[in-house]
């Protein structure tokens, strides 16, 4: 039986010694591929998750109890501003506008009489005080009246599209019931949130008398064809995602954006002596991007390192590489650390002229 154990153990440290000499061999006939980083002039586009609103959306809401008698206008519909969109039954009203203006009358004509006997020394100052109260109240109670009668007729304060109908023709809507909304797409504003870090560069590089031009992909993948222009930015940071409120506006001449449509704000951000590698030239640990390093004896080390920014195949890089030093481009997943390997050195201007990069 010991017999037995000596000759099995003997068979895994031979078959390990040739796995191990094998793959040695493998690595040393397999050439492998190396560049530099190297620094550029470029750009990066960065995305924002962005939320478009009309300039003005409002609630058209009913300001007086009734039937809904008329209806002029359609859902969607685009209207001028001043037309009549809605006609609550005005019967009522209308009835006590009459009777305001015959109590209004009815004043007036005690008030020219009772001044006519003043003037004649027949009645005193406080009879013509009074008549003049009355004529004037009366003249006020017409007034209410006819603003009652104009609460019947709901139309559209400004230029702009209808949504849908929350009522129908005939039914009873009581005062603050919600009719529609209305909005003025010819201008829109587009709301995206920055993170802190970004904001602050945003603001110590920014010229005081230029406003940031951004651009808008739609939600079908394509870009809207104006650019829009940052003009506000929100006050306070939220607590909860460290983030900060900017508002685009951008111009809407054929009514293409609708409020409440959602797509991506694109910033193009300049980099001037960026450090830049290929990200296939990477691998992740836990989170964390490494290199392989390949030292002046052939041997490769990983190294990590910290990403400043990320483009369609590229990596800026903040730390943990020199312009000079060698990196594995091709093969990080056949190799292991303190391998020593055969290589044909890329330079790296042929690597990135087959990526992806936006050069200035």
């Amino acid at each position: 039986m010991k017999q037995i154990l000596i000759f099995m153990s003997l068979c895994v440290v031979l078959f390990y010694t040739s796995c191990e000499s094998h793959k040695e061999e493998h690595h040393k006939e397999t050439k492998f591929q190396v560049t530099s980083p190297v620094k550029l002039d470029t750009s990066i586009v960065k995305d924002y998750v962005c939320q478009v609103k009309a300039i003005r959306h409002i609630e058209l809401r009913a300001l007086e109890k009734g039937y809904l008698q008329d209806l002029y206008v359609d859902e969607g519909q685009f209207v001028k501003r001043g037309k009549l969109m809605f006609q609550i039954m005005p019967k009522l009203y209308k009835a006590e506008k009459k009777k305001a203006e015959a109590e209004a009358n009815y004043a007036e004509i005690e008030y020219l009489n009772t001044k006519n006997l003043f003037e004649s020394n027949v009645v005193g100052q406080n009879e013509l005080a009074l008549a003049k109260a009355k004529y004037d109240r009366a003249l006020a109670e017409l007034s209410l009246a006819q603003v009652h009668v104009g609460f019947t007729e709901i139309r559209a304060p400004f230029d702009g599209i209808m949504d849908r109908l929350q009522v129908r023709l005939g039914s009873l809507v009581n005062e603050g019931d919600l009719l529609t909304t209305l909005s003025d797409n010819s201008k829109m504003w587009v709301y995206f949130n920055v993170p802190e870090a970004e904001y602050l560069d945003y603001q110590s590089t920014r010229d005081t008398d230029s406003l940031l031009v951004v651009n808008l992909l739609m939600a079908n993948n394509k870009m809207f064809e104006h650019a829009g222009i940052v003009e506000t930015i929100e006050a306070d940071f939220n607590n909860e995602t460290g983030n900060i409120a900017f508002r685009a506006t951008f111009p809407n001449p054929k009514g293409l954006l609708r409020h409440g449509e959602t797509g991506n704000i694109q910033i193009v951000k300049s980099m001037k002596n960026a450090l830049l590698i290929p990200q296939k030239a990477t691998f992740e640990v836990l989170d964390k991007k490494f290199v392989y390093v390949v030292d002046k004896n052939n041997i490769i080390k990983p190294r990590q390192i910290t990403v400043l920014s990320e483009m369609e195949d590229l990596f800026e890089i903040g730390a943990g590489l020199e312009e000079n030093e060698k990196i594995l481009l091709e093969g990080l997943r056949i190799v292991k650390a303190d391998d020593k390997i055969d290589y044909e050195y890329l330079d790296p201007k042929v690597v990135f002229s087959h990526l992806r990069i936006h050069a200035e």
